[in-house]
């Protein structure tokens, strides 16, 4: 059974993981999605092998160079039989190149165009370079990751690259496609990873109007602030993840750690007693491995589990349990998510280093002679 977004193409122009990302997304659930490289150009990372790289799965790939017209022309054929187009490059750069939404919009007008940038397309930041780091820096969310009297702690990329704009981009993307099907006009959507940053803190955002929350790191109910939400060392050098918020589950977590009648450990929200609560529990928990965790909490409503790596956590039980883990390509791989009850995500399909230029430009109506005048003038690899 077909993704839910059967049906819909997307042109994909080449860029490095964001846009690559949110256009997997919506590979995974269905669309087809043709990703336009640069002739001789590196797919995905630096130093990548495309074969191996996961955000370029399950998509097909043809080599244009943008500023010839030959290319152009072909681009242009490709967008007028779009649903969506997805670009990652800097503001204005589509525009000098006679692809901007204006002109791609008066072709197509059903045409939902998708921009992901880090500080967005317009502010006076606009033009200049970044990086994740710089995004959610400028949105507040850097300053709330790390621990008490550390400096602020780079969360990976994953809240300004992956959740802040990616995510947002696809989430546009689809709320936009759908208007498009009820009647609607195409459209430009602005994905700028401060905004998307920002608006991931909604919630902490409102602890904070509310006095909730103290505007510095490591002091807070959900930044290790408190001991009952934390990560603790164990006994063989691993670790384990506390979330014990609500009484109850507190509670239970007291009583599996032996820690019921302990004076110290009975009013779970006095945060000035806090560090001396984590410090007994540390030590505590720095008594046994592992393993010998997973034995006791497993199974009760303590807010538990154990902190795995990258290499562990494809095997886990919970995770082969749900497939949660696929191997396509012999690369083992995060399946898609989310799942639907009636339809099927996109087995994932791993690039094969080839491109698939010739059929891509037979579905368009070129003819055999078409293609080889095409391909013989350059500008289409």
């Amino acid at each position: 059974m077909a993704g839910p977004l059967s049906g819909i193409r997307i042109v994909e122009f080449a860029g490095l993981g964001p846009g690559p990302f949110a256009c997997m997304m919506l590979a995974d659930h269905g669309a087809e999605v043709i990703r336009i490289d640069r002739p001789g150009g590196t797919r995905g990372g630096p130093e990548s092998d495309p074969k191996t790289d996961i955000l370029l799965r399950s998509r097909r790939t043809i080599e244009v160079d943008l500023k010839s017209a030959t290319g152009q022309d072909v681009l242009r054929d490709l967008v007028a039989s779009a649903d969506g187009l997805v670009e990652g490059f800097r503001p204005g750069v589509m525009e000098r190149l006679g692809l901007g939404p204006e002109d791609m919009l008066t072709l197509n007008p059903k045409l939902v165009y998708g921009r992901m940038t880090g500080w967005g397309q317009t502010g006076p930041y606009a033009p200049m370079a970044g990086h994740d780091i710089n995004y959610i820096a400028l949105s507040g969310a850097l300053h709330a990751f790390g621990r008490k009297g550390d400096k602020p702690t780079p969360p990976a990329n994953m809240v300004g690259d992956f959740g802040g704009g990616a995510m947002m981009l696809a989430f546009g993307m689809v709320s936009a496609l759908l208007d498009v099907q009820r009647g609607g006009k195409g459209t430009v959507i602005d994905a700028a990873m401060t905004d998307g940053s920002a608006l991931l803190m909604s919630m902490i955002y409102a602890f904070h109007g509310q006095g909730w929350w103290q505007d510095d790191r490591g002091v807070n109910m959900l930044d290790t602030g408190a001991h009952f939400y934390d990560v603790y060392k164990t006994a063989d050098e691993k670790f384990v993840s506390i979330g014990a918020i609500e009484p109850q589950f507190y509670i239970q977590l007291l009583h599996l750690c032996g820690l019921s009648n302990d004076p110290v450990m009975q009013i779970q929200n006095d945060q000035s007693q806090w560090d001396a609560m984590r410090d007994k529990l540390a030590r505590l928990i720095e008594t046994k491995t592992r393993a010998e965790w997973d034995e006791i909490m497993i199974g009760h409503d303590a807010c538990y589990a154990p902190v795995l790596s990258l290499a562990e956590a494809p095997s886990h039980p919970h995770n082969t349990a749900r497939d949660t883990f696929v191997t396509a390509g012999n690369v083992l791989q995060p399946a898609p998510a989310p799942r639907y009850s009636t339809h099927k995500t996109t087995p994932p399909r791993m690039p094969d280093g080839q491109t698939d230029t010739r059929t891509i430009l037979a579905e368009l109506g070129y003819d055999t002679d078409r293609i080889a005048t095409i391909l013989n003038a350059g500008g289409i690899a």
